[in-house]
């Protein structure tokens, strides 16, 4: 099922206060460190801790109710909930079952491998009562040092102004699920997580509708976490292609078929990528690709011509032209930082606007 659209009548809201949220399945190695770095937060926020367990068959609930006298000396509510499926059902639906049992007016997400950093709930709960209507992300340090430095450096550099704009990129949200802070009405308003299982990229699913709503997104330019990177993640279930297939889709719905796009744009790449963005157009969009604009002299001055092998037939002759001479709109299918700031000077030195004149469908 997707996002589910009414959900449960829910507990009385403790105003002004803080759930921390948290599915696991089989993580009792990372249970301690996680449950101290809650313990460790500034300020008195924090009232309650949901955590779900998604059917874990090691020792994390026994380690989790084992800090119950903890949380109970700062005036925590320790809430373990356990999957009566008897089988695992996936993220999402683990986040929204947690999130049933809470009460906190504000909701904090956070993955059972990674640990909070003493201010996080303090500078993300003042910046959501600022900003009600908005998913409040926060920079990360990357442990081990050095894992996904590409992935890590765009993550805490982009711009605030880029938040909404470069959200079609491979990286996933501008801001990464497990800094996420926000008021319970930004989850009401989407209407919970997906619940497919197993592979489905919920926060993306999450993150797109939140903003169909006209929601906000912000970041605290604090580190808010310690962001572990493993090959347990569940970030590695999810095949590339889902979320391809994804960003397509909402490229197409919410900027392609409008304007000024719908009266035509240019593919910057006649490469792999450029290629692979253009043959997974419908018909009606490719009829609006002008051209291909490229850098290498031995692309330039030719035409690209896909071939339907089921209709045993090529396609129109798309041109590809230097960029130099590319006219916006323009579907930019490169990936940033790989070429030593290259593509990013080409870009520059046409004077466009990013998110206007452009989009980065990296």
């Amino acid at each position: 099922m997707t996002a589910r659209e009414k959900m449960p009548e829910e507990n009385k809201v403790l105003e002004g206060f803080v759930s921390i949220i948290i599915t696991v399945l089989n993580g009792e190695k990372w249970v301690d460190s996680c449950m101290k770095s809650i313990l460790e937060q500034e300020g008195d926020c924090i009232r309650e801790v949901s955590v779900f367990d998604d059917f874990s068959t090691d020792r994390t609930v026994d380690k989790l109710l084992s800090w119950l006298p903890q949380f109970s000396e700062k005036s925590i509510k320790l809430i373990v909930t356990n999957n009566s499926f008897k089988s695992p059902r996936g993220v999402g639906f683990g986040r929204n079952r947690a999130i049933e049992a809470s009460s906190g007016e504000y909701l904090c997400f956070l993955d059972i491998d990674d640990e909070m950093t003493p201010c996080r709930c303090a500078k993300q709960i003042e910046a959501a009562r600022m900003n009600p209507q908005a998913i409040v992300g926060g920079k990360f340090f990357r442990s081990p040092p050095g894992s996904t430095e590409r992935f890590t450096k765009w993550a805490n550099e982009i711009p605030q102004d880029m938040l909404k704009v470069q959200i079609y990129t491979s990286h996933g949200p501008t801001v990464v699920m497990p800094t996420w802070f926000f008021h319970r009405s930004v989850f009401q308003a989407v209407g919970g997580f997906s619940e497919d299982g197993k592979g489905t990229p919920e926060d993306l699913i999450f993150f797109y509708k939140h903003l169909d709503l006209g929601g906000d997104v912000i970041r605290v330019d604090d580190i808010v976490l310690n962001y572990r990177y493993h090959e347990e993640a569940t970030t590695f279930s999810i095949h590339w292609e889902t979320i391809w297939k994804l960003r397509m889709n909402h490229l197409m719905d919410n900027v392609l078929t409008k304007y000024p796009w719908n009266s035509g744009f240019t593919i910057w790449n006649a490469g792999k990528q450029g290629k692979r963005f253009y043959s997974d157009l419908p018909e009606s969009l490719k009829k609006l690709v002008r051209c291909f604009c490229d850098v290498d002299s031995k692309k330039i001055g030719r035409c690209y011509q896909s071939y339907d092998p089921v209709m045993r037939k090529g396609g129109p002759k798309i041109p590809i032209i230097d960029f130099r001479e590319a006219k916006s709109p323009i579907v930019v299918c490169m990936k940033i930082d790989l070429t030593d700031g290259v593509f990013e000077a080409n870009i520059k030195s046409l004077n466009l606007m990013e998110g206007i004149d452009y989009i980065l469908f990296s």
